[in-house]
Parts: C-alpha cells; sequence; structure tokens
C-alpha cells in the first residue's frame, strides 16, 4: 500500500512531516539504525480515549515510513510495574491497601485476570485489533524483575550526582506542578541533595515503594533501605531486582536502551522542564543516547467535556467509542487533527454530524474532488499499510440509520422493510449489507440517547388535538394523505411534506421557498410530530412518515 506522490501531501500533513524526521533522525544516528516509534501506557485504571491518542500519533507515523518500504517498529511499553497511586472511581474503596504497590502485583478487580493491570489492557488490546494497531507489546515488569535493565541501574545509581546535577537545573516548584509524577523527580523522598538515589526499591514485607534508601555501596552494590511499615532491609543490585528507576529517569534509560527515535507525549510532558526536556538532557549526558524526535500532543475531550482522567473514573475508552464509531472513522478522528490540536469525540447527537462529516470526505475522494493531504487522511484513516479495515458494502446515512432503529425499537423486520423503501436506487436486499454501521447505530440509540428523546410513536391518534384543527390545518393533512401513494419514496415523502403549504398557497410543489411559506411548513412539521409522536420535534419527518407506513399514517392522521 506504498502511497504515491509523497510530496504532493506533505503540505500540512503532520504525518508526513514527522515520518520525514524520523526517517532523517534515523539517517544522522547511523544508516543502519532501525527506526523505532514508542508509546507508553500506564495500565492503572481504565485506558481512556486521551490514552488512545498516545498510541495512534506514533501508529500514524510508523505507518507512513512501512508505506514508503522501510522496516518500522511500534513498541508499545506498559508501565505496569508501576506504583498503584490511587483506586479509580467505580472500584472497590479496599483496593487502597495496595496502593504503593507494582500494578502487576495488584489483584484483578473483577477476579477474572492474572492481576490489575491485565484487567486493563486486555481490552485495550481489543480495541487496538478492531482499529488495525499492531506494536510490539514490552511489560516493563517483566524487563525489571528479569533483571534485564540491571546494568543500567547500576550506571544510574554510580551516577546519582550527575542525574542529580540535572534534575537540579530544572527542579523549581513550577516545573514539578507540571506533572503527575513529580513527587518522583525526588528519587529517594526526603534524602539531602547529597545522598539522592534515583531507584526506588519496593519494600520485601509490605510490597510498596513507601522506601528511602539509606546507603549504597558501589563496589558491592548493595543497598539498604528502611519503609514507611517499619521493615528495614537490602539487597545488592547486582543480583536482586526489587525495584525500578523513578520516571523521570527511567524514561531516557529506555530511549537509549530500546533505541527509540520517535516518540510522542501528552502536554504535560513536553512544557519546559517537563520529563521530555529532562530526559533529553540525561539520556546524552548519562546514558549516552539521543532523545528521539518527538511531538507533544494535546488533550482529548468528548462533547463538552474537559481532559479525561482514567483515575477520575467515567472517562469514555477506546472499546466505548468503537460501539458507536466506525473504526476508520475513530482512526479518522485522531489522524485530521496535528497533534498540538485538541481532538472532541462525539458520544452524544454531535455523533451525526461526525458521520456526516466523514461520509462528505468520501464522496469528495470517490469524485475525484479531494486534495492530496485529504486523500493521505482518508487512505491512513481506512486502515494501515498492511491491512484495510471493513466497512459496510452499502453505506447509508447514520442519522437515518439511528432515525429507523429509533422508530422500529430495533425490530429487524422493520428496520429492512424500511431501508429497503428508503433505498430505491439500490434497495438493501438484507441488513448485513448495512453493517457494521448499522450496529453502531443501534448501539448509540440504545445506550447514548436520552429515554425523553427516544421516539415513541402515538398507538391511538390524538383526538383532543384533532377535534381543535383549524381550517388551514385541516386542508394541510387532507392535501398530505391524498398525496401518500403517489408519492410513497423518501424523495417523493420530502418533495411532498415541504410542499403541502405550497400547494395550500396555489403554487407548485417545486415553486421556491418563500420566508412565508417556511413560516407555514415549520408549523406544518410541528402539527405532524405532535399528531405522531406527541412532540413538536422527532426523526425527519419523511423518514419517519416512510416508517411507520400509509396505512398507519392514516389511522393517525385522518379526521373522524
Amino acid at each position: 500500500m506504498r502511497r504515491q506522490n509523497v510530496a504532493g501531501v506533505k503540505q500540512g500533513d503532520w504525518v508526513v512531516a514527522a515520518a520525514d524526521q524520523v526517517i532523517a533522525e534515523g539517517k544522522r544516528r547511523s544508516p543502519d539504525s532501525p527506526l523505532v516509534c514508542a508509546s507508553g501506557i500506564s495500565p492503572s485504571g481504565p485506558i481512556h480515549l486521551g490514552n488512545l491518542r498516545e498510541i495512534m500519533v506514533p501508529h500514524f507515523v510508523a505507518d507512513e515510513i512501512r508505506r514508503r518500504g522501510l522496516e518500522c517498529k511500534h513498541i508499545l511499553s506498559w508501565d505496569d510495574y508501576d506504583r498503584l497511586r490511587k483506586v479509580p472511581a467505580g472500584l472497590p474503596a479496599s483496593f487502597a491497601e495496595h496502593i504503593g504497590r507494582p500494578l502487576t502485583s495488584v489483584p484483578d478487580p473483577c477476579g477474572e485476570h492474572q492481576n490489575w493491570a491485565e484487567h486493563f489492557k486486555i481490552p485495550f488490546r481489543a480495541a487496538l485489533a478492531e482499529l488495525g494497531v499492531e506494536v510490539t507489546e514490552i511489560s516493563q515488569t517483566e524487563m525489571y524483575t528479569s533483571g534485564t535493565y540491571r546494568e543500567q541501574i547500576l550506571h544510574a545509581m554510580r551516577n546519582r550526582e550527575k542525574i542529580d546535577a540535572v534534575l537540579g537545573r530544572y527542579r523549581t516548584k513550577q516545573a514539578q506542578a507540571a506533572e503527575d509524577e513529580a513527587e518522583e523527580d525526588k528519587g529517594n523522598e526526603g534524602a539531602s541533595d547529597s545522598d539522592y538515589y534515583p531507584y526506588k526499591p519496593y519494600c520485601a514485607a509490605c510490597g510498596r515503594d513507601t522506601t528511602a534508601i539509606s546507603s549504597f555501596d558501589e563496589d558491592s552494590t548493595r543497598i539498604r533501605y528502611s519503609c514507611q511499615c517499619g521493615h528495614s532491609d537490602g539487597f545488592a543490585l547486582s543480583e536482586g531486582n526489587g525495584g525500578k528507576l523513578v520516571w523521570k529517569v527511567d524514561w531516557p534509560m529506555r530511549w537509549a536502551f530500546e533505541g527509540v527515535t520517535f516518540e510522542a507525549g501528552g502536554v504535560d510532558h513536553s512544557s519546559p522542564g517537563s520529563s521530555f526536556t529532562v530526559g533529553s538532557q540525561l539520556v546524552r549526558e548519562v546514558f549516552g543516547g539521543q532523545p528521539p524526535s518527538y511531538l507533544g500532543y494535546s488533550f482529548v475531550g468528548i462533547s463538552g467535556a474537559a481532559k479525561m482522567s482514567g483515575s477520575a473514573g467515567g472517562a469514555p475508552t477506546p472499546t466505548d467509542a468503537l460501539q458507536i464509531l466506525e473504526a476508520p472513522l475513530l482512526r479518522w478522528l485522531y489522524a485530521r487533527r496535528k497533534p498540538n490540536q485538541a481532538i472532541t469525540v462525539a458520544f452524544d447527537q454531535e455523533v451525526n454530524r461526525l458521520y456526516d462529516e466523514w461520509d462528505a470526505l468520501g464522496r469528495k475522494v470517490a469524485a475525484g474532488q479531494a486534495e492530496p493531504t485529504e486523500l493521505a487522511v482518508r487512505e491512513r484513516s481506512m486502515g494501515s499499510a498492511t491491512r484495510t479495515l471493513p466497512t459496510a458494502e452499502q453505506v447509508l446515512p447514520f442519522r437515518t440509520l439511528a432515525s429507523v432503529v429509533d422508530i422500529t425499537t430495533g425490530d429487524e423486520e422493520q428496520t429492512l422493510r424500511i431501508l429497503r423503501d428508503l433505498t430505491t436506487d439500490e434497495p438493501l436486499v438484507n441488513l448485513d449489507r448495512a453493517r457494521p454501521r448499522l450496529d453502531r447505530a443501534q448501539a448509540w440509540v440504545t445506550g447514548y440517547v436520552p429515554t425523553e428523546e427516544r421516539t415513541r410513536v402515538r398507538t391511538e391518534p390524538d383526538r383532543a388535538r384533532l377535534e381543535q384543527l383549524s381550517p388551514t390545518e385541516r386542508e394541510a393533512l387532507k392535501l398530505l394523505l391524498d398525496g401518500l401513494d403517489e408519492h410513497w419514496s423518501l424523495p417523493g415523502l420530502t418533495s411532498l411534506v415541504y410542499g403541502v403549504p405550497k400547494l395550500q398557497a396555489g403554487l407548485e410543489l417545486d415553486a421556491p421557498a418563500t420566508p412565508e411559506l417556511k413560516t407555514a411548513q415549520r408549523a406544518l412539521f410541528s402539527l405532524l410530530y405532535t399528531l405522531l409522536v406527541s412532540r413538536d420535534t422527532g426523526p425527519r419527518l419523511p423518514t419517519l412518515l416512510l416508517a411507520l407506513g400509509a396505512d398507519r399514517i392514516r389511522t393517525l392522521l385522518s379526521v373522524a
């Protein structure tokens, strides 16, 4: 799937620009250097749509590089050896006893998985597979407990004064307040500058990291520590693996160890004095490596919501989004905006607009009217260099599907009847041709449309309102009912419901609408909604009429 004319999409395409920088960085290091894009996620709680940007930015860059015929690995480092910092909202408060322990040492909250970390990894893995994202997973628990980083830990401990000096350049209240991990910058909490240690052991007695190193012997590599639980112990770092480097040291260590060429990070890691700034100096001055090419990304929110936090609870996850958004559309939301621009993912009525915009882009591409950048964005949204994501054989507007499943309450026989009537040019022969979008519409209507906004068609005529009809309203209903059979199609009913006020004014159905006619049309629409669904608004009237069928419409609108 190599894209042709890369130069033609470079202008304004952040993915192409980033890929160019990564390739240049690889050549600068060594022509034989592998290209490595990296992501890192802590599975401390539900992995939400904000976390997904940590994956999607490097994914699009790595995929662009592969489309050019170059090898590029995308690694996902699971920070599952991090401490549990707090219990996410919605989970039992009893798990607070595990705060301070590695995520992989905390029990699974549902009792079905290996541990706390796996509980949150598993649904995220499934979502990545559905999105066509391929990553090489690295468990930091496995890396630390297997001794893989032993030499890097010893190197950091022996160069702790140099590390402390670098951190000291940025150790300000402002810099610390900018990050969630600020307390880890000190390494050995409570130690004086001369006793700084960039390593935190987990207590052998309680399993928590509420520890402080009291001594380190460089020859024997033995450390002594005490824990807030009252336990004191020690072990040789050359033999034991019971701890980890603090965050601001751990990150640049991994850049050097993995040879990372590109990484993205949230704005809280990208400000002056933050993790990336400090890490860039540490990787050069301590670990003998190079900082990666880097992009900072902005927050992801849902309609009207602020920054999402997995520990705050209630933040939608990729699994939630994929219930109502087709995978290509969700990819598009992350691909079309530059990383430093905020993204809003809609779960309310705005979801209709998102689908409309996505479909409009598809029509523009099909008509050959799309700009090169628009073509590139749609291509990478439809899948990766190795996989094209499934889409509906017959694409129908999401808002139409939502209206139909709302009216029919999901009844498949009625849904097919209505959709067949709606698709006169290419009649829908079975519902599978409208999937997976039809299933997304069903999930959205049942899961996200408030009960008071659902369509409930009247079972009996509103006789009280029918008796109060004015002569003009009676005439309008008669003209509508008389024209049903002749105009029984979506375009025909559209023409009819908009045209009834025109007929009453002595005009043709296709006469242009004047301000007065538009006022009359709105009044008719409000009347029809009242008589059909007991509200003054509802699904598009032509769709609603087609869904109800001519006999039911006559039952509800005929004046006895």
